[in-house]
């Protein structure tokens, strides 16, 4: 059954917003699809221990120029977190700000369990690698890694080990490109996010000398050329009449499945999401529901009319084979989600620019990584195989968590922005439940 999607209220301020608790919207989300008793109940309680909005920034700033990306990171400044809420709720105690000392976002543990990964997450991934592709270096990428992988017991990912490496655009191990405060919060999050996902995989970080899209797409050719299947690319910008020639000169790539956040300005379609040989990622908000069989409950993310999960229709790529929507001639965005809400976020360690310690992180930039990882776990892609048509095969299946309820904003198309029964843009095909979804 279709549920109304709840508008939550904007707390604005210098590049923030603000929305109502995260512990709401579950609560809310669990009335309305007519889950009600227990887990309603206990959501409901939860709201009243909350405080009623979450703020956070961009990582990294707007682009000025046409084929220049930005990364979709989002980190929380303020409030309280589903992941704090639900913690605070369990020991029947109100949830205290956030500090940098201790996580306030959901970690590995929770993400495989929503995700039904715990299994294949301890047993699948040993010599893949999922490849990172972000613009400007992170000089403090390792250790921070380190840092994030110790405190949740995986096993350690370092250049001595050979399990993770930093390269740049041109595969060069020293000739790294200059630092930038905003990307390094972006490569933390995908790093900490491949791991949660894929603890046993290697990691590969390729770091562009800037953000252009030429720039981008070369390291996201390096990346295949030093043998990664799965990448990951946590950005954006607008489309543009080159884009049909950037597909073939960097994401035309069979057995790799390479993934792209869906953006996180709303209803619109990004670029390279919108590329027809990528499968493009939307965003959720992700809430624990107890009386449910699956444990979690999904929505699309909004947050206002202009933050929220991307989707849309592509003015310039053409449609694939195996995308069969109606509604938009050419390519629709997104294939499939997974979380992106900052105030149901995930937790991450950085270091570099801001202070030492742990943050929530939301974005389209968290879903990437983590379907990156889903993909990494569920194997190698087969030879001449695009891994993007992959969920579409699984489609209607119990393979994945069908989200049937919210909207990024308006359009004329309804499924292009609002979720519905079976593929939507906002949330494509649905979330992971398992790895076979993602194998072929």
């Amino acid at each position: 059954m279709r549920t109304t999607h709840l508008q939550r209220p904007a707390v604005r301020g210098s590049r923030r917003r603000g929305r109502t608790a995260a512990a709401a919207l579950g609560a809310a989300a669990l009335v309305l699809a007519g889950l009600g008793g227990a887990a309603a109940a206990d959501a409901q309680a939860r709201v009243a221990k909350v405080t009623p909005h979450v703020s956070w920034t961009r990582a990294c700033a707007t682009p000025t120029k046409a084929d220049v990306a930005a990364c979709n990171a989002k980190r929380v400044t303020g409030g309280v977190t589903e992941y704090m809420a639900e913690k605070a709720y369990a020991k029947g105690v109100t949830p205290k700000a956030a500090d940098a000392s201790t996580p306030s976002g959901f970690g590995p543990t929770d993400l495989q369990a929503a995700y039904g990964l715990t299994s294949a997450a301890a047993s699948n991934g040993s010599g893949e690698t999922i490849a990172i592709v972000d613009a400007y270096n992170d000089p403090n990428a390792e250790a921070d890694l380190a840092t994030y992988r110790s405190y949740y017991g995986l096993s350690a990912c370092t250049t001595a080990n050979g399990c993770f490496k930093k390269v740049s655009q041109t595969g060069s191990t020293t000739g790294l490109p200059a630092s930038n405060t905003g990307w390094a919060e972006e490569i933390s999050l995908d790093l900490d996010m491949a791991s949660a996902i894929c603890p046993k995989c290697n990691i590969l970080l390729v770091e562009a000398k800037s953000a252009t899209m030429a720039n981008l797409g070369t390291a996201v050719n390096e990346a295949v050329t030093l043998g990664a299947k799965y990448v990951s690319n946590s950005y954006g910008g607008s489309e543009s009449s080159s884009d049909t020639s950037y597909d073939t000169s960097y994401f035309k790539h069979t057995g790799v499945a390479i993934t792209v956040s869906a953006g996180d300005s709303g209803y619109g379609a990004e670029y390279p999401a919108a590329s027809q040989y990528v499968t493009s990622v939307g965003g959720t908000a992700l809430t624990k529901a107890a009386s449910t069989s699956r444990g979690w409950t999904e929505t699309v993310w909004k947050t206002s009319s202009t933050e929220g999960t991307g989707s849309g229709c592509s003015a310039y790529d053409t449609k694939p084979s195996w995308q069969t929507d109606t509604g938009c001639a050419k390519r629709t965005i997104s294939d499939v989600s997974a979380v992106a809400d900052p105030a149901t976020g995930v937790a991450v360690y950085d270091s570099y620019g801001i202070t030492a310690g742990w943050y929530t992180f939301g974005g389209t930039s968290a879903s990437s990584p983590i379907i990156a990882g889903v993909y990494a776990l569920a194997g190698t892609p087969s030879t001449g195989s695009y891994p993007a048509k992959f969920p579409y095969t699984a489609a209607g299946t119990s393979a994945l968590n069908d989200v049937t309820s919210g909207n990024n904003g308006t359009c004329t198309t309804s499924y292009l922005c609002t979720a519905t029964s079976g593929y939507d843009g906002p949330t494509g095909w649905g979330t992971p439940k398992g790895v076979a979804a993602f194998t072929g």
